[in-house]
């Protein structure tokens, strides 16, 4: 459903010049994308999740919390804010998202696949610009009308998130951090050790630069991974080794930044097995990496 130009107005895509140095009104923000931030920090961060996509891996229906999680995210520096973003996009949907985008001054850092045989193909699209964040959040949002993406308010879980399945505690006793059960799918996000500048401008981990760890459970104590790991350049050789040494799978190796600092590079990997057993092969891969002490 595309936008109209006059609900874009109202939102705020032209913000009044008496607002020039008036502090950011979320709420604006909010109504231009459609959603409600989760607020990390200083960062606001909407989820964009692909629930209209029914994607399989090797026998395993993908839940968004796994791999099909798109979100922009925002970070304040004034009345302006630094954005970064994934889009998680079909094969048809892509050039005419990023039609959109460069005609309206959002840049687009990276195309690429995070999964390999998966059915249908799902592509991420990452994406950043510096400005208003409700002009930002509003062009988004028009870009991905262009797309099938659901914007409603997802239905509030009855109760509890869904039991895991697998032994929870002893996957994050051998990683060393704390995960998040979110509808399902144990995840994990983990800091680099290092800071991460993007042109010139301090990224935090919510806005894209940390770890990230998934498990989604499968059958008999198994779960299925995927997320990616950030590495700097020497450290992307040892890190590969260690994934494919304890049975991981390597789907994809690039960047989703332009002028970070240090260069940095995203490892996305796949697997289905014993959830402990995969652990200690992420483990592994933590070892290779500067990543934050363990929680």
């Amino acid at each position: 459903m595309k936008l109209p130009l006059a609900a874009l107005t109202t939102i705020g895509l032209l913000l009044p010049a008496s607002m020039a140095m008036a502090e950011t009104d979320w709420s604006q923000v909010d109504a231009a994308i459609g959603k409600k931030a989760a607020v990390i920090g200083s960062v606001h961060k909407y989820g964009l999740p692909r629930s209209d996509l029914h994607v399989t891996l090797d026998g395993v229906a993908i839940k968004p919390g796994l791999a099909l999680g798109g979100w922009i995210a925002f970070e304040p520096t004034g009345q302006m804010a630094m954005m970064m973003g994934d889009l998680v996009l079909t094969e048809t949907e892509i050039n005419p998202v990023m039609r959109s985008l460069l005609a309206n001054g959002v840049e687009v850092t990276g195309v690429h696949n995070h999964l390999m045989r998966a059915s249908p193909a799902t592509f991420y699209m990452h994406i950043g610009g510096h400005g208003e964040p409700a002009k930002l959040a509003a062009l988004v949002r028009q870009a991905l009308a262009q797309t099938a993406t659901p914007f409603e308010p997802a239905a509030a879980p009855a109760g509890e998130s869904p039991k895991l399945g697998f032994d929870a505690a002893e996957v994050e006793k051998v990683l060393g951090f704390q995960g998040k059960n979110n509808g399902g799918v144990l995840q994990f996000s983990i800091p680099k050790a290092e800071q991460i500048r993007e042109a010139g401008r301090v990224v935090a981990p919510a806005m894209g630069a940390a770890v990230v760890i998934n498990f989604q459970p499968t059958s008999d104590g198994k779960a299925a991974i995927s997320g990616d790991f950030v590495a700097t350049a020497k450290e992307v050789e040892p890190l590969l080794k260690a994934l494919q040494n304890n049975g991981i799978e390597v789907m994809a190796l690039h960047n989703h930044m332009l002028n970070d600092e240090p260069r940095l590079f995203f490892v996305h990997f796949w697997a289905n097995d014993d959830a402990v057993k995969l652990a200690r092969g992420l483990r592994a891969g933590l070892d290779t990496v500067h990543v934050a002490a363990k929680s």
